[in-house]
């Protein structure tokens, strides 16, 4: 383990540093050593989005094992001047492209590199490394938002604005159309999976299996407190009929029989039930493994439902963002949301045909909801600030 924990940095590197490759030869072999985009190449709009899928997923790689380098780095304080050339490699490669409209540069990483290398030449240049532009410097004589509106009117007026704009359009489309798509999937294929092997080839096995034999008809106590409450009623019913009736009251070998009679119906529903619950634990495996296939081979389109959703949720307004942060905050963990929690936990009891233990569930009700409310906190306090600090003022109102 130590060793394991001690290759870490090493290891996230390489894993960043074969995305950058994998991008670089996407580059050199289709895009004529050019940026990966719509301007470098004359693909269709299928193909187009094709490869801006394997770009997006190979950044997130590089984004993810950075961090991962840059974190575990720290802690180990590792010193080495061979990972500066994958560092530089990594930083010419994602240069070109952006996280989230956010330049990516990892040139602090290597340069982080460089201090733990040359820490006695850090310290005796540390009044240079202090040294801070002047505001003034930093941000111009003018405002950064006039000099982006005058770029957006000038490429709106450019020959090729008006292609540009169908191109964008078609991949916007197609993005939409593939994530549905998946989505649609994601949900369906499951449906069907556990719908048709249950009724198909797990419903006959266990109904064979079972047979009409003497087998446990009753898989959990609360079966056999329904099946016996339903024999009493039938049981009052009988008298009741009886006296409204005013007929002389049935002899004691009719009403057994009669009791017989639906005791034996009642048996055969709740065999039918018993067969259905365990019947329905393998259908939800199967549906489970179809779900995960699906997950697996898939890469490319989570990759770009992903990018639909955040395209999706930050194009809300911010209204919008903190009415649906109440909503889903009120569903899940709000002042009526035990009693939702309870209903959903007894459904499911009752699909897999298990006993609704009230204790499991009220202990279930007074934590799992309480984590949920703590990680909702979390995310607005650490993410929804710093994304959208107008939403968080909203939402705060809102709450008030």
């Amino acid at each position: 383990m130590n060793q394991w924990f001690s290759e870490t940095p090493e290891r996230a590197l390489l894993k960043a540093y074969k995305a950058a490759q994998t991008i670089k030869n996407i580059e050199t072999e289709h895009f004529g050593n050019q940026k990966i985009s719509a301007e470098s190449a004359n693909y269709t709009e299928n193909v187009m989005s094709y490869w801006q899928g394997c770009l997006e997923q190979n950044l997130i790689i590089i984004k993810l094992r950075l961090a991962e380098f840059q974190f575990s780095r720290s802690i180990l304080n590792l010193s080495n001047p061979a990972l500066l050339e994958k560092l530089k490699f990594i930083d010419e490669v994602i240069d070109k492209y952006t996280f989230r409209n956010e330049p990516v540069n990892n040139t602090s990483v290597s340069e982080d590199v460089n201090v733990n290398q040359d820490e006695a030449n850090k310290q005796s240049d540390s009044s240079n490394l202090t040294k801070v532009q002047p505001i003034s410097q930093k941000t111009g004589a003018f405002p950064r938002s006039i000099g982006r509106t005058i770029n957006k009117i000038k490429s709106d007026f450019t020959p090729q604005a008006e292609e540009q704009f169908v191109k964008n359009y078609q991949i916007s489309r197609n993005r939409t159309r593939i994530a549905l798509k998946f989505l649609l999937t994601l949900v369906i294929v499951p449906l069907l999976t556990q719908q048709l092997s249950k009724q198909i080839l797990i419903n006959p096995i266990v109904e064979r299996v079972r047979g009409h034999a003497e087998t446990q008809i009753f898989i959990n106590s609360e079966m056999e407190e329904k099946a016996l409450g339903e024999l009493k009623s039938f049981q009052v019913k009988l008298r009741l009929e009886s006296l409204i009736n005013q007929e002389s009251p049935l002899s004691v070998d009719a009403t057994e029989a009669s009791l017989k009679q639906k005791a034996i119906e009642i048996a055969e529903v709740f065999r039918h039930k018993s067969s259905e619950a365990i019947s329905n634990v393998f259908a939800d495996i199967l549906s489970l493994i179809a779900f995960s296939i699906v997950i697996a081979n898939s890469k490319r389109e989570i990759v770009i439902v992903k990018s639909f959703i955040d395209d999706t949720v930050y194009g809300l307004s911010d209204s919008a963002k903190a009415f649906l942060i109440i909503l889903f905050t009120d569903i899940f963990v709000g002042f009526h949301s035990p009693h939702g929690w309870e209903v959903i936990l007894e459904g499911l009891a009752e699909h897999l045909g298990l006993s609704a233990s009230r204790n499991v569930i009220f202990m279930f009700i007074a934590t799992f909801p309480v984590i949920l409310d703590t990680i909702f906190k979390y995310w607005i306090f650490r993410y929804l600030s710093r994304l959208s600090p107008s939403a968080l003022a909203t939402l705060k109102e809102m709450d008030e």
